[in-house]
Formats: structure tokens, sequence, C-alpha cells
């Protein structure tokens, strides 16, 4: 019986899974019992998370350099406008559709969850001041406070749900579009 063997291909700009059978294979493990679109679906979860926040984090150091840099000053509005729109998406998409997927497979997982969804809700009001502090036109100074404390939060949040959470996702059946789960990032 060959086993299913999953790499990662960049496909227009983005990574998906392309899975390919390797008779050679001797990992048992390997050959479950589920067809090769659920095994990608299962495997590519946990990655999309992990890229999710890749993105996340990367946009958050945009913003940074943009406080930090005078000539780049003038984009901080748009960085941080749409820094916040993406976190809060991705927060709403795994509030709606991750964490119920997740407290159905992993009844064990409720407390955590309730953590992860109480941070998300801490970041949403976080996210609130910052898009005050822009709307009210205030000293870069301050800006740049608000964007430094959501992102030690969100650093925090994140590895937290990682650590939590990225075990669980390899195994998740959720037949659902990514960006609608994690967010359009």
């Amino acid at each position: 019986m060959a086993c299913v063997v999953c790499r990662w291909q960049t496909v227009s700009g983005m990574e998906a899974p392309h899975l390919k059978e390797d008779a050679s294979c001797a990992h048992p493990a390997l050959r479950p019992h589920v067809t090769e679109g659920e095994h990608t679906r299962l495997i590519a979860w946990a990655h999309e998370l992990r890229a999710v926040h890749a993105r996340l984090r990367e946009a958050l150091d945009l913003v940074r350099t943009a406080g930090a840099d005078p000539e780049a000053a003038r984009d901080l509005l748009l960085y941080c406008r749409g820094f916040c729109t993406a976190l809060a998406r991705h927060h709403e998409g795994e509030d709606r559709h991750l964490f119920p997927a997740v407290a159905a497979a992993h009844p064990e997982l409720a407390e955590t969850l309730r953590k992860l969804t109480q941070d998300h809700s801490m970041m949403s009001h976080l996210i609130g001041g910052l898009e005050a502090a822009l709307d009210r036109d205030a000293p870069p100074d301050e800006v740049y406070s608000h964007v430094e404390g959501l992102g030690a939060i969100m650093e925090s949040q994140f590895g937290f749900e990682e650590r939590a959470l990225l075990e669980v996702l390899e195994t998740l059946d959720l037949p659902t579009d990514p960006a609608a789960v994690l967010g359009p990032l």
C-alpha cells in the first residue's frame, strides 16, 4: 500500500499542500483511513494558522516601521487601519468558525477556548483604542504606545494559541474556506 506524502508548494503566491503517493514509504502512520483530500485539509489547518499569524506579525512590523520613519509616517494611518482590520477579522473568524469546531471535537479544551475568546475581546478593546487615537490625530508617540501594547498582547496570545491548538488543528475536520475561519490574510 502506498502512503501519501504531503509537500508544500507555492501556488499563485500562496502556499498549498501537494500530495503524491510514495510507494517506498514505510511509515504506517502516514497511511491513515482518510482520503488524500481529507489528509491535505487536516494538515493544512495548523499550517494556515501559523501562516496567518506570521502575516499579522509582518503587518505589525510595517506599522512599527512607519511609526519610526518620518518618511513613512504619512502612511501610518493606512498601515494601522489595515493591520487593525486584518487582526479583527482573524479573531472574528476564529470565534465564529474555528473555536466552535474545536470545542465540538475536543470538549476538554473548553477552558482554553474561553481564555482565547477573552483575549480576542481584550484585543478588540485595544484595537478600538488605537483607532480612536488615529481618529483624533493623536501624537505619534501616543499611537506608537497603542501599537506596542496591542503588539505585546497579540504576541502573547498567538504563542498561547499555537501551543494550545496546533496539534489539535492537525486532525481537525473543518470543511470551510480558510479565509472565513482565519481571516482574509
